[in-house]
């Protein structure tokens, strides 16, 4: 799809969302009309009539020009016990221990985890580690409740929310799918109320936390005085590869163990005490592709053994995804003078045929903060380079799959986590959140500050006790 195409597209869904508003409100003054015919019969006072009629007027332009409102009360990310974190040269060890790997398959490990930004503190799985492994369901749901149950309590403490006066409920965890369901697994612990709406979504990999939110927002549109809640985990037990396809041991070098937990909200009185409200989301999917769609595939190798291959395309497939994305975005957040450049620039390549090189817009003038989905290095490098951002743009991100990997979904929670551990949020400031996934799918959210958010109301968080220890030096090439 090209970038004129997709503007369009817009440009009529746009067209398309004020007709409907307009269709509404007509309908709403019918009612207004019939009252006005009714007073002029009785000989009501004219100019009182024309104060009443004035005043459910600019009611009305009001409820068509206001959508409901979506806040981000709080969050946390899930931060494992010490026994689970475990060194480069510890994985390296214990997948020597596990006797599933032949020489090169070791060498490549070694070659990928040294060079992959991650650093000597993340958690592993508790059955990858285990001696012999246990990569069963029983060691994987007792991983489910460790995260799950850890994120929760951090949550319903930090906010003083009682579990019963949750309305929504929402679980993505793309791997593991256990019957009955993670939602069902909370509901039961935490015996939340028999109405409650709860969602379980698998396999929409690294972007489901963000998806998550769209489907918060929507249902929060649709029932009001609610709070909801959504928990976003990777259970990776028995997602643990143990073959020698080169493709599919590249996540065991890559992913681990992390979780986030996140209220949110549409009641006004909550407004005062959250921390964000939601400004934008935009979604991105690029499964009609087939190139897309098996970049990032679970499947079988040549041995039978289950895994998730990675594509030797998926870089090219990202950067391609995201530039799809930002273009729907971009319209919707950058000054006047960035979008002029960017059509000019368009105009001279699609209209006049003219050799350009294409325009990157500076999207630092409508962000403050940048949250990247830490996949891994080479997809923090597509993205800096792609939107042209500085190393301290990039920071959160960096430290984040330094500090605790790959965590799937969760990962950009802990980016803005890192950046409230540090300071550097205030009032006002826009926060964009970017994550792309398998399908492949790249989805965008913007929150908008309601307050200033110091360092000290992060203490307990997954970054209390490590804060000042960072930025490390990582290389980024």
């Amino acid at each position: 799809m090209t970038e004129v195409t997709i503007k369009l597209t817009g440009f009529l869904q746009d067209l398309e969302l004020k007709y409907n508003k307009l269709t509404h409100a007509y309908s709403l003054l019918l009612p207004l009309a019939l009252i006005h015919i009714t007073l002029t019969l009785f000989h009501f006072k004219l100019h009182h009539l024309w104060i009443i009629t004035t005043l459910v007027l600019l009611s009305l332009v009001y409820f068509i020009t206001h959508s409901t409102p979506t806040y981000l009360v709080d969050f946390t990310c899930f931060k494992p016990d010490d026994r689970f974190k475990g060194t480069v040269e510890e994985f390296l060890e214990g997948s020597k221990k596990m006797g599933f790997f032949n020489e090169e398959t070791m060498f490549f490990q070694e070659r990928v985890i040294t060079n992959s930004g991650l650093g000597g503190d993340t958690y592993f799985p508790p059955g990858a580690l285990a001696q012999p492994p246990q990569l069963n369901l029983e060691t994987a749901l007792a991983e489910a409740e460790m995260v799950m149950y850890g994120a929760l309590d951090s949550l319903f403490q930090k906010t003083r929310v009682a579990p019963q006066d949750i309305g929504i409920l929402i679980v993505n965890c793309s791997g593991f799918s256990p019957n009955p369901s993670l939602t069902s697994m909370v509901v039961n612990r935490y015996k939340l109320k028999h109405e409650i709406l709860t969602y379980n979504m698998s396999g929409m990999g690294c972007s489901a936390s963000l998806i998550s939110i769209d489907l918060a927002r929507n249902l929060l549109k649709t029932h009001p005085h609610m709070l909801a809640v959504v928990l976003s985990v990777e259970i990776l037990t028995l997602n643990w590869y143990v073959g020698n396809d080169r493709s599919m041991i590249l996540g065991n070098c890559l992913f681990r163990v992390g979780g986030a937990a996140v209220m949110l909200s549409n009641k006004n009185t909550d407004r005062a005490r959250s921390k964000y409200e939601l400004a934008h989301m935009i979604r991105t999917h690029t499964a009609a592709d087939d190139t897309c769609y098996n970049s990032v595939l679970q499947r079988e190798d040549d041995k039978g053994i289950l895994g998730v291959s990675l594509s030797r395309r998926l870089m090219k497939v990202a950067g391609d995804a995201l530039k799809t994305n930002i273009t729907t975005l971009g319209p919707l957040v950058l000054p006047f003078s960035e979008k002029l450049f960017f059509l000019i620039t368009l105009v001279k390549k699609k209209i006049l045929k003219m050799k350009v090189k294409p325009y990157i817009p500076n999207f630092k003038l409508a962000f403050e903060h940048f949250c990247v989905h830490a996949g891994g290095k080479a997809v923090l490098n597509e993205v800096k380079k792609n939107l042209n951002l500085t190393e301290w743009d990039m920071e959160p991100s960096r430290m984040t799959l330094h500090r605790f990997g790959n965590t799937s979904s969760s990962s950009c929670w802990y980016e803005l986590g890192y950046a409230e551990a540090k300071g550097r949020v205030s009032k006002g400031d826009r926060v964009w959140q970017i994550s792309v996934g398998s399908g492949f799918k790249c989805n965008s959210v913007v929150w908008r500050a309601l307050k200033d958010v110091p360092p000290g109301g992060c203490m307990g968080e997954a970054w209390s006790d490590c804060i000042t220890q960072y930025p490390v030096k990582v290389p980024a090439s």
